[in-house]
Formats: C-alpha cells, sequence, structure tokens
C-alpha cells in the first residue's frame, strides 16, 4: 500500500458517476435500437438516447468547468511519469468524446433531417440543413467516436481495478464517495 492522497470533491465525484452510469447505459441501448425494425420502440429509443446524450454533454461541460476551478488532486507519488502522462491523455480524450459525441449525433441528426429534442421538453434547432451524404459521414463518425469511447472507457475500469487491487492505492477510492483513504 502506498502513501494517502486527497479525495475528490463530491461535486467532482457526482459528475463524474453520473456521466458513467449515463455512458454505461447508453452503449447497450445503442446496440439495442441500431437493430430494431422501424417502429414506435425504435423511435422512442432513439429520442432516448439523444436526450441521454445531451445531458452527458451537459453534465460532461459541468464537470470539466468544475474541473478548471477545482483540479484533481495529486496523484500519488509512486504512479510513474509515463502512467501519469497516460492517465492525463485518456482524461483529454475522455472529455473530449463526452463533449463531441452529443454534437456530433444532433449534427447526424439534423443532416438526417430527424428532430433533437430534450425529454420531449424542447426541440432543439437544426444545426444544419438537410444532407443525405453530410449525414452519412457524421453518423459513421458518431460511430468511430462511440467504439473509441467504450475501448477507453474499459481501458479506465481496468485501471481502476488495477490500482485498487494490484497497487492497493488509493486513485480508486479518491473517486468513490463514502469511503475513506486506506
Amino acid at each position: 500500500m502506498t502513501g494517502q492522497i486527497q479525495k475528490f470533491s463530491p461535486l467532482a465525484q457526482a459528475f463524474h458517476w453520473s456521466v458513467a452510469a449515463l455512458i454505461l447505459f447508453q452503449i447497450p441501448l445503442a446496440y439495442y435500437m441500431i437493430d430494431l425494425p422501424l417502429s414506435p420502440d425504435k423511435l422512442a429509443s432513439y429520442a432516448l438516447h439523444k436526450s441521454l446524450g445531451l445531458t452527458i454533454f451537459a453534465l460532461g461541460a459541468c464537470r470539466l468547468a468544475w474541473r478548471l476551478v477545482r483540479p484533481a488532486p495529486p496523484l500519488d507519488e509512486s504512479i510513474g511519469d509515463w502512467q501519469r502522462r497516460l492517465a492525463r491523455l485518456t482524461q483529454a480524450v475522455l472529455y473530449a468524446l463526452i463533449l463531441a459525441m452529443p454534437l456530433i449525433g444532433w449534427l447526424s441528426s439534423s443532416a438526417a433531417n430527424f428532430p433533437v429534442s430534450l425529454f420531449k421538453l424542447v426541440t432543439l434547432p437544426d444545426l444544419v440543413a438537410p444532407d443525405p451524404q453530410l449525414h452519412e459521414w457524421l453518423e459513421l463518425t458518431h460511430r468511430l467516436m462511440a467504439y473509441t469511447l467504450s475501448g477507453l472507457v474499459t481501458l479506465h475500469i481496468i485501471a481502476a481495478v488495477h490500482h485498487h487491487v494490484v497497487r492497493r492505492d488509493n486513485v480508486l477510492i479518491a473517486m468513490l464517495p463514502f469511503v475513506k483513504s486506506r
């Protein structure tokens, strides 16, 4: 076991776990809805996917703003430079995807001439005019970003478990609410 580290603030933890839960729900929802035949269930699934994506965007933006105001606690001194660089790179790409994917999805829906609403409360304006070729390109981009996000989320989870089980440091505990450092 290595030295003590500070914990993330409760607000940072709430942003993290909210975004994580929504992303972990979005991934199977995306696979489910894509294979559905055109039906009310498919349209409802897409509407939910879009609303959750916009929610992830808003929470991600708030989390990033909070992170700029209140930086993450320092990593344990035993963590090597290459691991620190990899962690920073992974986190930067995760933030980029959390913010870019909903925008690409919104652009794609606009290009396909499909409305985007936030939980049926408000319909958002189209960002571009209908354009089938642009829609196809944006849909592919959104899908490739989803595969990248899935891979990075998996890497992030493996790294957290590695820190907790193998290294026995406080990296995971720093993000867990209601758990004290070892």
